[in-house]
């Protein structure tokens, strides 16, 4: 169960704050806990801590990075159920949605502790012209250094894990700021992570305020920036962070093609899960549902029928699937855009009525591409229904949204996946399903405003690596 206080991690020790911030259970209202705050003169404590391990975590050997992990994937399923519980009263997540976290949590850092021991390098033939007689090359991944993780409120184990395990695997001191909404998760991931043989000054993570980790971004002791959140911070960020290397994962309008020959029954129940699972707060969650005109009708009443259907409720209770928003000022903000896309002519088929922090699961037609529920992130439970004749056109909606996060596809047609592959302007199309769909160990991230970079554990200790290349050269006399 949740603790009435938690102190922070700094380089690898426990300590109190009298700064504190309130943590509160999401469907209640009331506080639940009392969290730690670090203040600037702390995270310069953590960057002096972190830059002094350097070397100990990159001379960790893989074996031992590892056993770290490992010791983490056994203490997470040990700590299965409070681990969802947390997640389910910190973030409002329905407990279901809130056991699935944990597991890919779990997943997350077992997929580390194997890449662990495998990040290798090359053996090149560098003899591609007479010059280079008698070179031969080759190469190794070094870790980059201090790795700054900055995470989100929607996610908050395994948005965390995607930053904290590839670092550990890779060899990589860092500093983790949670989301101040939802900050005991990753705490309680640090409690595991102090019971390892992790270097001091390996981790430091620290709750704080935004304006109190400004050093996350811009001090030079940090190679790389990692964020994931909102487009707009996250550009800036980039825009203070000066020389290190910054990935960027950010928002999404998802869309989904359902194109003619597709089996209704089961995109019914793929589209609702992906617009409506964890009350639609997911990047890559369904926003805009594009639909062959042979179809429409049909599958717009099976939609219709099963949202009306879902509950909506106590997160804690097993049945419900829609718990609150994380806010209720982002509850206010998305009726706001279903009335202003009314407003611009656009049909409300179900749904859309606010209590507080709850928002109905909504679906919407005739959305003009100029409302804010068509062109922005809704991120809360609405989904915007259009149709189609022709597949090229499908594509090119798609395609006319700021982001490029993913997109879903359902369709049997061989050469209209290939052509998805191939025009869709995202990081990732999935065919048969919903665009939310995410497995960890694949690449993952967008383009244009959804971010740069991917993550997915390997290629995230990629990009927490640097390539040191090792030229030989063997004389012409040398026996």
């Amino acid at each position: 169960m949740i603790r009435e206080t938690y102190p922070y991690f700094l380089a690898g020790e426990l300590i109190s704050s009298e700064h504190q911030i309130q943590v509160t259970d999401k469907f209640s209202g009331q506080v639940v806990s009392s969290v730690s705050l670090a203040t600037p003169d702390v995270f310069e404590a953590a960057l002096n801590s972190a830059s002094d391990s350097r070397r100990a975590m990159k001379e960790l050997p893989p074996f031992e990075r590892k056993a770290i992990l490992s010791h983490c994937v056994k203490r997470f399923r040990e700590q299965f159920e409070e681990l969802a519980m947390a997640l389910c009263i910190e973030a409002g997540k329905p407990i279901k949605d809130a056991r699935g976290e944990v597991s890919r949590l779990i997943d997350t850092f077992e997929i580390a502790a194997e890449e662990s021991v495998r990040i290798g390098g090359e053996v090149m033939n560098l003899e591609i012209s007479a010059r280079a007689k008698g070179y031969r090359g080759m190469y190794q991944r070094m870790p980059i250094g201090v790795c700054s993780l900055i995470t989100p409120f929607n996610f908050p184990l395994n948005l965390v894990a995607h930053k904290v395990a590839p670092a550990i695997a890779a060899g990589c001191p860092f500093i983790l700021k949670p989301a101040s909404l939802t900050p005991i998760g990753s705490l309680m991931i640090g409690e595991i992570l102090a019971e390892t043989n992790l270097p001091r000054g390996g981790f430091s993570i620290l709750p704080s305020k935004r304006q109190d980790a400004l050093a996350l971004t811009t001090d030079d002791r940090i190679q790389l920036l990692s964020f994931t959140g909102s487009q707009d911070v996250g550009w800036e960020l980039k825009k203070k962070a000066g020389k290190k290397k910054v990935i960027l994962e950010l928002g999404g309008n998802a869309a989904c093609i359902v194109d003619k020959d597709t089996d209704l029954a089961d995109a019914t129940a793929r589209l609702i899960v992906g617009a409506f699972y964890q009350s639609g707060q997911s990047c890559i969650g369904v926003q805009r549902i594009i639909i062959h005109s042979d179809i429409y009708d049909e599958l717009k009443q099976r939609l219709i029928n099963a949202t009306q259907k879902l509950v909506i409720g106590d997160p804690k209770d097993e049945s419900t699937f829609i718990g609150p928003l994380i806010a209720e000022k982002e509850a206010a903000r998305l009726e706001g855009w279903i009335t202003e896309a009314e407003q611009l002519g656009a049909k409300r088929l179900c749904g859309g009525n606010r209590n507080q922090a709850f928002l109905e699961p909504t679906l919407m037609e005739n959305v003009p591409r100029s409302a804010n529920l068509y062109a922005r992130e809704a991120f809360g439970p609405v989904a915007i229904l259009s149709r189609f004749e022709r597949f090229d056109d499908a594509i090119a909606e798609v395609n006319d949204s700021i982001f490029g996060l993913q997109a879903g596809v359902f369709t049997r047609d061989l050469y209209k996946t290939q052509k998805a592959w191939d025009q869709l302007e995202v990081g990732g199309v999935v065919i048969g399903d919903v665009p939310s769909w995410r497995v960890d160990h694949m690449p993952y991230g967008g383009i244009k405003e959804s971010g740069q970079g991917r993550e997915g554990v390997r290629f995230a200790i990629e990009d927490m690596t640097e390539i040191r290349n090792l030229i030989i050269r063997t004389p012409t006399d040398a026996n």
